[in-house]
């Protein structure tokens, strides 16, 4: 009873903590962008910038492909014979869809398309919630090689997220849900179980946000140099402000999330109008590499049509 109520209240207020949300993190963003807007409107890209640029969109456009391609390992875990190349075409057409309101339209897209592959409705759904999981996990771990005073609380939420996608958690949580759907709890009714640990897409979803971290350090790099030892911090709070993003509600595509984190965290070692404009050029790479991901993929299904 006291858990129906819990959830038709958290039903209610979800819309207006959604708008809450953003809402305080395009403030907190608009706020700094106006004490510094005269330093922001001076500053110019490097006389190499444009290919730096460039290097920061193939890497990033590279980033996305690659998850595609992980996509279809998580897939392959749960028992699913796909394809890389379709994976990663699902991917990338479905990818531009987080922008829409509500944040869940490209798992929906991907999880129609699987079933139309032939993948169990179980396995589809379930791929799409791992992803995010392992990502989080990924970056954590990315996060935490620099972390400094908030280490303790990256450190559990990342040892909660890995216990959380270990098949002693997961299997359970699969059998109950066939139970609360009437389903019969013998393997037989449903074949669907997470056989070993996740190693390999955790390993790949690693690589994913290296290689986002280096598109942010490319395109920070058109606008102004930085020391190699400054690397790790910028890296560290890249992949904190990414998860951030990532999971917080109310922010389609992390927009808004990010930048305000990004900020947060590097303003005390980089000047904020350096800050915020690596950010916001990096918003415009990574919307301009799921773009163009989505069109060559739409395109390479209609030949293959």
């Amino acid at each position: 009873m006291a858990l129906s109520q819990a959830k038709r209240t958290f039903g209610l207020v979800k819309p207006y903590l959604r708008w809450l949300i953003l809402g305080a993190t395009l403030f907190f963003i608009a706020s700094a962008l106006r004490q510094n807007w005269q330093e922001v409107q001076n500053l110019r890209l490097r006389e190499s910038g444009w290919s730096w640029l460039g290097l920061g969109f193939g890497v990033t456009l590279l980033a996305h492909i690659w998850t595609g391609w992980v996509w279809n390992w998580i897939l392959r875990e749960l028992g699913q014979a796909t394809s890389g190349r379709w994976a990663v075409q699902v991917y990338l057409t479905t990818n531009i869809a987080k922008y829409l309101p509500g944040n869940v339209w490209h798992l929906y897209g991907r999880v129609m398309a699987a079933k139309q592959a032939g993948v169990s409705a179980s396995a589809a759904t379930l791929s799409v919630l791992l992803e995010p999981l392992l990502m989080a996990a990924a970056a954590l771990v990315i996060a935490l090689t620099n972390a400094r005073q908030s280490w303790p609380i990256q450190l559990f939420f990342l040892l909660l997220v890995l216990a959380a996608i270990h098949p002693r958690a997961l299997n359970p949580l699969l059998k109950l849900a066939r139970h609360i759907k009437g389903q019969a709890p013998d393997q037989a009714s449903d074949p669907l179980q997470v056989r070993r640990y996740p190693l390999l897409p955790l390993l790949g979803e690693l690589v994913f946000v290296g290689l986002r971290s280096l598109g942010f350090l490319l395109t920070a790099w058109a606008l102004a140099p930085f020391g190699i030892e400054q690397v790790p911090s910028l890296v560290s709070a890249f992949s904190l402000a990414w998860v951030m993003g990532l999971v917080i509600p109310g922010a389609p595509g992390g927009i808004g999330v990010f930048e305000a984190t990004a900020l947060a965290l590097l303003t005390p070692q980089f000047p904020t109008s350096l800050v915020l404009g690596g950010i916001a050029l990096y918003r415009v790479i990574s919307l301009l590499a799921e773009l163009v991901g989505a069109g060559l993929a739409s395109l390479a299904g209609r030949k293959r049509r």
